[in-house]
Protein backbone atom coordinates (compact mmCIF):
# COMPACT_ATOMS: atom_id res chain seq x y z
CA UNK A 1 0.00 0.00 0.00
CA UNK A 2 1.57 3.36 -1.29
CA UNK A 3 0.50 6.58 1.25
CA UNK A 4 1.36 9.88 0.95
CA UNK A 5 1.09 13.11 3.36
CA UNK A 6 0.63 16.23 1.43
CA UNK A 7 2.65 18.91 3.49
CA UNK A 8 -0.09 21.23 4.09
CA UNK A 9 -2.90 22.44 6.14
CA UNK A 10 -4.26 24.40 3.12
CA UNK A 11 -7.73 22.47 2.27
CA UNK A 12 -8.09 23.72 -0.70
CA UNK A 13 -4.56 22.99 -2.06
CA UNK A 14 -4.55 18.91 -0.19
CA UNK A 15 -8.04 18.22 -2.36
CA UNK A 16 -6.01 20.09 -5.67
CA UNK A 17 -3.60 17.77 -5.24
CA UNK A 18 -5.10 14.59 -3.99
CA UNK A 19 -7.34 14.97 -6.83
CA UNK A 20 -4.80 15.05 -9.78
CA UNK A 21 -2.84 12.15 -7.96
CA UNK A 22 -6.09 10.20 -6.99
CA UNK A 23 -4.85 6.68 -8.60
CA UNK A 24 -1.42 7.03 -7.77
CA UNK A 25 -1.61 6.42 -4.53
CA UNK A 26 -3.79 4.65 -2.00
CA UNK A 27 -4.29 6.45 1.08
CA UNK A 28 -3.82 10.50 1.38
CA UNK A 29 -2.76 12.86 4.52
CA UNK A 30 -3.23 16.14 5.05
CA UNK A 31 -0.96 17.55 8.22
CA UNK A 32 -4.46 17.94 9.99
CA UNK A 33 -4.55 14.61 10.45
CA UNK A 34 -1.61 14.38 12.54
CA UNK A 35 -1.75 16.15 16.34
CA UNK A 36 1.78 17.01 16.12
CA UNK A 37 2.51 20.85 15.42
CA UNK A 38 5.39 20.97 13.29
CA UNK A 39 6.73 24.59 12.64
CA UNK A 40 8.46 24.92 9.64
CA UNK A 41 10.15 28.07 8.41
CA UNK A 42 9.89 28.92 5.12
CA UNK A 43 12.78 31.11 5.44
CA UNK A 44 14.42 31.06 1.64
CA UNK A 45 13.52 32.87 -1.14
CA UNK A 46 13.57 30.17 -3.46
CA UNK A 47 10.58 28.40 -3.71
CA UNK A 48 12.63 25.14 -4.60
CA UNK A 49 14.35 24.85 -1.55
CA UNK A 50 11.16 25.76 0.64
CA UNK A 51 9.39 22.83 -0.80
CA UNK A 52 11.88 20.37 -0.31
CA UNK A 53 12.61 21.32 3.56
CA UNK A 54 8.91 20.78 4.05
CA UNK A 55 8.81 17.64 2.25
CA UNK A 56 11.61 16.41 3.94
CA UNK A 57 11.23 17.96 7.56
CA UNK A 58 7.40 15.96 6.88
CA UNK A 59 8.78 12.99 5.88
CA UNK A 60 11.87 12.27 8.20
CA UNK A 61 9.37 12.56 11.15
CA UNK A 62 6.11 10.30 10.10
CA UNK A 63 8.54 8.04 7.43
CA UNK A 64 5.98 8.30 4.68
CA UNK A 65 6.47 9.49 1.08
CA UNK A 66 5.65 13.18 0.95
CA UNK A 67 4.50 15.87 -1.29
CA UNK A 68 5.13 19.10 -0.54
CA UNK A 69 4.72 22.53 -2.84
CA UNK A 70 5.65 26.22 -2.86
CA UNK A 71 4.20 28.41 -4.92
CA UNK A 72 3.65 31.83 -6.15
CA UNK A 73 2.33 35.12 -7.54
CA UNK A 74 5.09 37.61 -9.26
CA UNK A 75 3.42 40.43 -10.97
CA UNK A 76 5.30 42.35 -13.32
CA UNK A 77 4.14 45.86 -12.09
CA UNK A 78 5.14 45.13 -8.68
CA UNK A 79 8.82 44.19 -9.85
CA UNK A 80 7.84 40.32 -9.01
CA UNK A 81 6.20 40.89 -6.00
CA UNK A 82 4.78 38.77 -4.10
CA UNK A 83 6.84 36.06 -5.50
CA UNK A 84 7.93 33.31 -2.88
CA UNK A 85 5.85 35.14 0.27
CA UNK A 86 2.51 35.20 -1.48
CA UNK A 87 1.35 33.33 1.19
CA UNK A 88 2.40 35.88 3.49
CA UNK A 89 1.36 39.43 1.67
CA UNK A 90 -1.68 39.59 3.85
CA UNK A 91 -3.19 38.05 6.75
CA UNK A 92 -5.75 36.05 4.88
CA UNK A 93 -7.15 35.27 0.95
CA UNK A 94 -9.43 38.00 1.37
CA UNK A 95 -6.45 40.74 3.08
CA UNK A 96 -4.02 39.59 0.32
CA UNK A 97 -6.08 39.89 -2.73
CA UNK A 98 -7.38 43.51 -1.30
CA UNK A 99 -3.76 44.58 -0.86
CA UNK A 100 -2.91 43.40 -4.40
CA UNK A 101 -5.62 45.36 -6.09
CA UNK A 102 -4.82 48.47 -3.98
CA UNK A 103 -1.05 48.57 -5.29
CA UNK A 104 -2.40 48.00 -8.80
CA UNK A 105 -5.04 50.33 -8.77
CA UNK A 106 -3.47 52.63 -11.65
CA UNK A 107 -2.19 49.76 -13.29
CA UNK A 108 -3.71 49.98 -16.75
CA UNK A 109 -4.35 46.22 -18.69
CA UNK A 110 -1.59 46.04 -20.70
CA UNK A 111 0.75 46.19 -17.66
CA UNK A 112 -0.58 43.92 -15.28
CA UNK A 113 1.06 40.63 -16.94
CA UNK A 114 1.74 38.16 -14.08
CA UNK A 115 2.96 34.75 -13.45
CA UNK A 116 2.35 32.02 -11.23
CA UNK A 117 5.12 29.25 -10.21
CA UNK A 118 4.98 26.13 -8.29
CA UNK A 119 7.59 23.67 -7.43
CA UNK A 120 6.45 20.36 -6.35
CA UNK A 121 8.97 18.38 -4.26
CA UNK A 122 8.57 14.16 -3.11
CA UNK A 123 10.18 13.21 -0.12
CA UNK A 124 11.07 9.57 -0.42
CA UNK A 125 12.35 9.06 3.35
CA UNK A 126 13.26 5.48 3.32
CA UNK A 127 16.17 6.30 0.58
CA UNK A 128 16.50 10.04 1.45
CA UNK A 129 16.02 10.81 -2.27
CA UNK A 130 14.07 14.22 -3.03
CA UNK A 131 12.13 14.65 -6.67
CA UNK A 132 11.32 18.15 -7.68
CA UNK A 133 8.93 19.17 -10.38
CA UNK A 134 8.04 22.69 -11.72
CA UNK A 135 4.90 24.38 -13.38
CA UNK A 136 3.75 28.17 -14.38
CA UNK A 137 0.91 29.86 -15.75
CA UNK A 138 0.96 33.16 -17.37
CA UNK A 139 -2.07 35.92 -16.95
CA UNK A 140 -3.16 38.99 -16.00
CA UNK A 141 -4.10 40.67 -12.93
CA UNK A 142 -8.12 41.99 -13.04
CA UNK A 143 -9.36 44.75 -11.36
CA UNK A 144 -12.10 42.87 -9.37
CA UNK A 145 -12.55 39.85 -8.20
CA UNK A 146 -14.47 37.22 -10.12
CA UNK A 147 -15.66 33.83 -9.47
CA UNK A 148 -16.62 31.78 -6.62
CA UNK A 149 -14.03 28.68 -7.35
CA UNK A 150 -10.53 27.90 -6.53
CA UNK A 151 -8.19 29.99 -3.64
CA UNK A 152 -6.11 32.30 -3.31
CA UNK A 153 -5.49 34.96 -5.82
CA UNK A 154 -8.03 32.70 -8.42
CA UNK A 155 -10.33 35.42 -8.49
CA UNK A 156 -8.19 37.98 -9.68
CA UNK A 157 -6.10 35.82 -12.08
CA UNK A 158 -7.23 36.04 -15.49
CA UNK A 159 -6.05 33.40 -18.06
CA UNK A 160 -6.20 34.93 -21.79
CA UNK A 161 -6.37 31.59 -23.54
CA UNK A 162 -9.34 31.12 -21.91
CA UNK A 163 -11.06 33.94 -21.73
CA UNK A 164 -11.77 33.40 -17.79
CA UNK A 165 -10.63 33.78 -14.41
CA UNK A 166 -8.78 30.64 -12.81
CA UNK A 167 -11.58 31.15 -10.20
CA UNK A 168 -14.29 30.36 -13.18
CA UNK A 169 -12.87 27.11 -14.11
CA UNK A 170 -13.71 23.27 -12.68
CA UNK A 171 -11.39 21.63 -10.34
CA UNK A 172 -10.75 19.59 -13.98
CA UNK A 173 -10.10 22.41 -15.85
CA UNK A 174 -7.78 24.27 -13.26
CA UNK A 175 -5.70 21.39 -12.79
CA UNK A 176 -5.03 21.04 -16.35
CA UNK A 177 -3.43 24.26 -16.85
CA UNK A 178 -2.31 25.93 -13.25
CA UNK A 179 1.08 25.97 -12.40
CA UNK A 180 -0.01 23.28 -9.69
CA UNK A 181 -1.32 21.41 -11.96
CA UNK A 182 1.57 20.95 -14.02
CA UNK A 183 3.92 20.49 -11.97
CA UNK A 184 1.52 17.87 -10.07
CA UNK A 185 1.25 16.57 -14.06
CA UNK A 186 5.30 16.21 -14.52
CA UNK A 187 5.32 14.25 -11.17
CA UNK A 188 2.10 11.81 -12.35
CA UNK A 189 3.77 10.91 -15.67
CA UNK A 190 7.13 10.53 -13.79
CA UNK A 191 6.08 7.84 -11.35
CA UNK A 192 3.96 5.58 -14.25
CA UNK A 193 7.18 3.88 -14.19
CA UNK A 194 8.54 3.32 -10.57
CA UNK A 195 9.78 6.73 -8.89
CA UNK A 196 11.12 4.78 -5.96
CA UNK A 197 13.72 3.02 -8.24
CA UNK A 198 13.90 4.97 -11.67
CA UNK A 199 17.33 7.12 -11.20
CA UNK A 200 15.97 8.97 -14.57
CA UNK A 201 15.03 12.01 -12.12
CA UNK A 202 16.98 14.74 -10.72
CA UNK A 203 18.26 13.88 -6.88
CA UNK A 204 18.10 16.88 -4.71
Amino acid sequence: MRNIIVATTNIGKFEEIKSVLLHEFDTFYSLRDFPDDIEIDEDSMLYVENALKKARKIGDRFGFYTIADDSGLEVDALGGRPGVLSSRYGKNDEDRINKLLNEMRDVPWNKRNAIFKAYVACYVPAKEISYVFYGYLKGFIGFERVGEGGFGYDPVFFVPGLNKYVAELTREEKNRISHRGRALQAFKDFIKGDIFSNSRALNL
